[in-house]
């Protein structure tokens, strides 16, 4: 964030001088100084869509994402965007036909809790870029500053189907830091890749994982400390926001007051009590989210969604009730004791009770196969009675991850006028053997699995040329 100097408008203030009520013109009072405004966006997005093709898929099942299903149906997409599901006609001369007979059509991907660029492959120390484990609330970093776009993970997650994901800083800290949402069209700067206009998220933690890391560095050591230690930092930034609000009300009113000291922690945290940046929270145990359920009561703001979420089962109408997604694994459970109480059928019970349901992966292999872990979610609930339709399933991947990162507006589902981003599957995507085997991305064809020329390919997968290779 940057500090920039700005002229008050005061055409239509009015101030007591010498008990006289006296108009202002445009210009601010020669004595006031300029005004001290926050810069929220002092790194914008410079993504650049692919060239944007004109393209009918057509005799394929379109799984729309909202919980639709169409059979032998077609889409069209145009300059970036969805024009026409279902029956399409007038088509523009020119327009590449594709014929996807027994194929599938679902919109693409949307991984709400991903690592790549962070903790880049290989695994190594030097590229551990996600945790800053000094202590416990560092809201002011900020994990587009850690994401190397050469990560070969991005690439694997676009044969996977993925087009958009949310890169998350790790878990250690109470309040780890924001998070950034991104294309999945690898390039020379996270800028590049940065969704534009999404708005930020905020990475926090409860349970386990602050206790482990900071019960040895001067805490928090326990769960009430935890909790202290949340209450404490939302505190902080309730009068961060009343400075900042004091210092604009005395400016409109044509005083001279002097700014409020900047603090990025509190730039971040003020933030999300304003509405701005939207909560993603690592939680387990059903009782520590409806904890932080009680805390987000407390101080006015929104939990966006619960990650992993391993007991969301058990307080599904709570979820519902309070408007917050559940970002869930399909059956990774008992690693640790906060993770014991996981069963197979979390994700469909969740759907089932009316709460909004994500399957996500936390994982640079699980995102390459994120539509077979819904599978499994999907297979789970039917064993037991949950009877989940496919078209509803796909929700899981694309558009409840939307709406919980904002972006809803602009993709997550086959609808006329929202983005082209989707994936054309070899077959029934809930099948192990379906393939992505083409993937759209603003309507740029952003892999081609029937062109391996095309393929994008890291710099750092190229390697080094071998003795008497140089020319």
């Amino acid at each position: 964030m940057q500090l920039t100097l700005k002229p008050l408008a005061l055409a239509a203030l009015f101030v007591v001088t010498a008990g006289t009520l006296t108009a202002c013109g445009d210009e601010p009072d020669k004595d006031q100084a300029p005004l001290v405004e926050i810069d929220k966006n002092p790194f914008p997005s410079t993504y650049q869509p692919l060239p944007a093709q004109t393209a009918l898929i057509t005799n394929v099942t379109i799984l729309d994402g909202i919980g639709g299903q169409i059979d032998n149906g077609s889409i069209f997409i145009q300059n970036g965007k969805i024009q026409q599901v279902g029956e399409v006609d007038d088509l523009p001369e020119g327009t590449q036909i594709i014929d996807g007979k027994g194929k599938w059509v679902t919109p693409g991907i949307i991984d709400v809790h991903s690592h790549l660029g962070v903790y880049a492959s290989p695994s190594t120390s030097s590229h551990s870029d996600g945790n800053e484990m000094t202590k416990p609330v560092t809201a002011e970093v900020w994990s587009e500053h850690s994401v190397w776009p050469q990560d070969p993970g991005f690439e694997r997650a676009l044969a996977g189907g993925v087009t958009v994901m949310q890169i998350l800083p790790g878990s250690a800290n109470l309040v780890g830091g924001r998070s950034v949402t991104v294309k999945n069209l690898p390039n020379r700067s996270v800028q590049d890749m940065k969704f534009p206009d999404a708005p930020y998220g905020l990475k926090m933690a409860c349970g386990e994982n602050p206790k482990r890391v900071y019960g040895e560095k001067g805490g928090p050591s326990t769960r009430m400390g935890n909790v202290a230690g949340y209450r404490q930092a939302w505190a902080d930034a309730q009068d961060y926001q009343r400075n900042w609000d004091k210092y604009n009300a005395e400016y409109k009113q044509g005083k001279n007051p002097k700014a409020p000291k900047r603090d990025l922690k509190l730039d971040t945290l003020a933030g999300v009590l304003a509405g701005e940046i939207k909560v993603h929270m690592h939680c387990y145990r059903a009782d520590d989210m409806a904890t932080m359920m009680d805390v987000m009561k407390e101080f006015g703001y929104q939990i966006d969604s619960f990650q992993h979420a391993v007991e969301a089962y058990k307080i599904a109408d709570l979820l519902a009730q309070n408007k917050v997604c559940s970002a869930m694994w399909a059956d990774w459970w008992g690693f640790k004791m906060e993770a014991y109480d996981g069963i197979r059928e979390n994700i469909p019970m969740v759907h089932n009770a009316g709460a909004c349901a994500i399957v996500h992966s936390d994982s640079d292999l699980g995102i390459q196969r994120l539509n077979q872990e819904a599978a499994k979610a999907l297979a789970d609930g039917q064993r037991v009675g949950i009877n989940i339709s496919k078209a509803q399933a796909w929700q899981w991947l694309s558009a409840n991850p939307a709406k919980s990162l904002g972006i809803f507006d602009q993709t997550g589902s086959l609808e006329a006028g929202k983005n082209a981003d989707l994936v054309l599957w070899s077959s029934d995507p809930f099948s192990t053997y379906a393939q992505a085997e083409r993937v759209y991305i603003d309507g740029g064809l952003a892999f081609d699995r029937q062109d391996p020329d095309s393929w994008p390919v890291s710099d750092f997968e190229l390697g080094q040329p071998g003795e008497g290779d140089v020319k």
